[in-house]
């Protein structure tokens, strides 16, 4: 509560001879001679008063009685929403790197038994035909080279044509671990399984190759999951992978292909920084790798 000067009141009061006489001991205690007045000539005196008026003053108790800004209501609320989508992309990585990891681990250890046992077990007291385990090596590095071939061919006249309504979900932000799009993982999955199975039950140079084929089918797409699914779309971390330099390159090409601006192109994935170069996009290539480099190194220093 505060005090404040409101009114300033000035009277004039009128004082006759009548009222003081020269005689009169109160005038002559207050007005000296010299200030004497004679006749009838009026006498002023200044009157002040001083009206006090209690004016309301705020305190911290009446701001906390506030609502708070619309502005910071919804910066709390984004905040949240934030913080919220965050968690929930750090679980769905977390999920696919289970899965990822699951799988490979369980593929590879599948793979490696099923060639020991075939060259080793299964002709275990005979003579091994250097023709067919040459021919299922030879076949195991020929499928995986051919599936590059085989994917970006697929992914140019099916995927982006008469499949685009599965591969849109590629394309757009992603809801969930997973994706429509990952049933093309599954479908090239199925010939490699058929091609395992057969070689690894049966003897011969036949079976050895379609054998070594499925091994190769296998060993692209564990390599496309892990450089695609994990190095470029981020799904999954992938360590040290991130940092060699051509896998740096080929995760560039790929983004070019989301972003569209050579009309779709690399529709290849390990490939795809030649196909990038062909159109004439190796400098957009590299400020996208540049891009991606600094993208890197800022997640590294505040990791």
């Amino acid at each position: 509560m505060a005090a404040g000067l409101s009114t300033i009141a000035v009277t004039l009061k009128p004082l006759n001879r009548s009222s003081f006489s020269a005689n009169h001991p109160i005038s002559t205690a207050v007005f000296p001679p010299s200030l004497r007045f004679n006749g009838f000539r009026r006498r002023k005196i200044l009157t002040v008063c001083f009206v006090v008026e209690e004016r309301k003053q705020s305190s911290p108790m009446d701001d906390d009685n506030k609502p708070e800004s619309t502005t910071s209501s919804s910066e709390i609320l984004m905040t949240s929403r934030l913080l919220k989508k965050a968690e929930k992309k750090k679980s769905e990585r977390f999920t696919y790197l289970i899965a990822a990891v699951m799988s490979s681990f369980g593929i590879t250890s599948m793979a490696i038994m099923a060639v020991y046992y075939r060259f080793s077990w299964q002709m275990k007291g005979g003579e091994v035909s250097v023709l067919e385990m040459f021919g299922t090596f030879a076949l195991s590095v020929g499928a995986a080279v051919g599936m590059e071939f085989w994917a970006r061919w697929a992914h140019r006249a099916l995927w982006h044509d008469s499949l685009w309504n599965m591969h849109e979900s590629h394309h757009k932000p992603r809801e969930g671990a997973f994706e429509l799009n990952d049933v093309f993982a599954i479908t090239n999955a199925v010939p490699a399984i058929g091609l395992l199975y057969y070689g690894f039950l049966n003897k011969g140079l036949v079976p050895g190759l379609c054998f070594g084929a499925g091994l190769g089918i296998t060993m692209f797409g564990m390599a496309y999951m892990f450089v695609h699914d994990g190095l470029v779309h981020k799904r999954f971390p992938v360590g040290p992978i991130a940092n060699v330099p051509y896998l740096r390159k080929v995760a560039a090409a790929h983004q070019l292909h989301h972003t569209d601006k050579f009309k779709g192109v690399p529709y290849g994935l390990f490939l795809g920084p030649k196909e990038v170069e062909e159109v004439g996009g190796k400098e957009e290539l590299e400020k996208e790798i540049s891009r991606r480099i600094k993208l890197y190194n800022k997640g590294s220093s505040t990791s």
